[in-house]
């Protein structure tokens, strides 16, 4: 099954440690993959034709079941906490010699050549050996896609070798459980095993550009979205989940760079991916109308339900997860910029849902503010399904990314703020969540008057009118903007109660430094005193 040009292929999957190269699939198209995935039984095709399948156990990721390989390299360089946790590597090799041994017995397997990086001169490539059709498919859709004239002599830097059906023995292979995804930056494998949830390969790849690029490359990798105006201007958006990062930079009047993970170089930003990544809750194309065409033939659709008697996606459908997900390239979004890499960015956008009603809906910050807020990667979640969880929750996720930061926060952040001083670039931080009150009291945020301060910004309107101090976090919050009430810019004056408000802010300002308390260590005295006040 595999083809005269990849012949020599065939022999490094041998020298990898595959015990046999019969009934490959390899370097698939789209159409094939998902002719094979229906086939088989493991998928069936949406009335608009995208291939639908079910990850099985896993519907995410699994934090506490990801490690990386503790040797040489890494133990003095990796920032070992709950996300980045250590595995030995003689357990490494040991557990790539039973996965490779339980694929080469299999009847049939699927390899993909593919890189990372749009901008050449940090191309990764990357050979991906999967167990099932519909887990190559999402290689195909996520990663770049190398010419046919570049496969001949293709040479990966790294391998991604996932084996869902494997199931470790925690008693010997030390992992935590049967599944796992161990990084080892001496062999260059990502080893996957007992979960066949697909982020695990596209995160596993941003973890090892999270660790290269900075330290190898000077290159500051970011969890972010980024788009590009007409005039080459760059907009930069970081935000965990539900805080608007896709909503937000999905500008029809911009070009769309990417959605998730990008390298800032002293001469650009450009994407890591090849395609998009995105929820399908509660989806519609009235509010996210490109995702919503995106569903087509191509497209890899996980963990949904049906409208009952139809193949017709139910996408308020939970009863497998809510992290319902689809998977398509880059080209299925109208206005993609390709290639995906544009000039430096002039504005950066730290996008937070603040539940409490504390912070205002745009303020400026400084570069040690903005250092320390990259590092806090602050949003506040709504209460959810939780039994008698009736208040905000907050979450800190450092550098709106943390369990993909194989490096002490500190780093990035210092990167970051050489590059905003450098390039003279200004950060704003928005805040998508409630005004007037808490939730529960206040209103959110209307979407319109969060597009008309962002677009203000970018226009540089903001540049032109009067600012005041946030008394207690210190950001700087215009006074006007054009297209939104004066009245709702500074959040103190929305609350009823400014007694209440002045409470719920210095509670929030606390729970901030009892957060930054374990970076403390790692950071300039810049970014120490932009702390805030409480």
């Amino acid at each position: 099954m595999i083809s005269p040009t990849i012949q020599l292929d065939a022999k490094k999957l041998l020298q990898l440690g595959l015990s046999s190269t019969f009934g490959i699939h390899y370097q698939l198209s789209p159409e094939e993959l998902v002719e094979q995935a229906v086939l088989r039984g493991q998928g069936v095709l949406n009335n608009t034709g995208a291939l639908c399948i079910k990850t099985g156990k896993f519907t995410g990721r699994s934090p506490q079941d990801k490690f990386i390989v503790k040797d040489e390299i890494t133990q003095d360089t990796v920032h070992w906490n709950n996300f980045n946790i250590a595995i030995e590597e003689h357990h490494f090799i040991a557990l790539k010699s039973k996965v490779l041994n339980y694929l080469g017995q299999k009847e049939e397997i699927w390899v993909r050549d593919a890189y990372a990086c749009a901008d050449q001169q940090y191309r990764l490539n990357i050979r991906v050996i999967n167990e099932n059709p519909w887990s190559n498919l999402f290689a195909y859709n996520m990663f770049l896609r190398p010419a046919e004239n570049e496969l001949v002599d293709f040479q990966p830097d790294w391998h991604i070798i996932q084996a869902p059906g494997f199931k470790a023995d925690p008693s010997v292979d030390g992992t935590r459980q049967e599944n796992f995804a161990i990084v080892s930056f001496k062999h260059k494998t990502i080893l996957i095993g007992g979960t066949g949830y697909t982020g695990e390969m596209k995160k596993g790849i941003f973890s090892v550009l999270n660790y290269i690029l900075p330290q190898e490359k000077n290159v500051l990798s970011m969890h972010c979205s980024a788009n590009m105006g007409n005039d080459g201007d760059v907009a930069v958006f970081f935000g965990l989940s539900g805080t608007g990062k896709t909503t937000l930079s999905a500008d029809p009047e911009r070009k769309l760079i990417g959605d998730d993970e990008h390298g800032w170089t002293n001469q650009s930003v450009f994407n890591f991916e090849g395609g998009c990544y995105a929820k399908t809750i509660d989806l519609s194309e009235d509010k996210e109308p490109e995702i919503f065409r995106a569903i087509k033939p191509g497209a890899l659709v996980e963990n949904v339900g049906f409208i009952d008697g139809t193949n017709e996606i139910d996408f308020s459908f939970k009863g497998i997860t809510e992290n319902t997900r689809v998977s398509y390239p880059l080209h299925f979004i109208s206005n993609a910029l390709e290639p995906s890499i544009g000039g430096l960015p002039k504005n950066l956008f730290f996008l937070t849902c603040d539940a409490y009603g504390v912070l205002p809906p745009i303020s400026k910050l400084s570069p040690g503010q903005a250092m320390y807020q990259f590092i806090s990667g602050y949003t506040a979640r709504v209460a959810g399904t939780e039994a008698g969880v009736t208040e905000p929750k907050s979450t800190f996720s450092a550098c709106f990314g943390a369990p993909f930061l194989p490096l002490h926060p500190g780093k990035y952040a210092a990167m970051l703020g050489e590059k905003m001083k450098a390039h003279n670039v200004n950060v704003w931080m928005i805040n998508t969540g409630w005004s007037g009150g808490s939730y529960g009291t206040g209103n959110r945020m209307k979407l319109g008057y969060t597009r008309a301060m962002i677009s203000a910004a970018l226009n540089g309107e903001l540049d032109k009118v009067e600012m005041t101090e946030h008394p207690i976090f210190g950001m700087l919050m215009p006074t006007s903007c054009p297209n939104v009430p004066s009245e709702i810019l500074n959040p103190r004056s929305t609350w009823k109660d400014s007694v209440a408000y002045d409470t719920t802010a210095n509670k929030l300002a606390k729970e901030f430094i009892n957060n930054f308390e374990k970076y403390a260590a790692g950071v300039t005295p810049e970014i120490l005193a932009a702390a805030p006040k409480a």
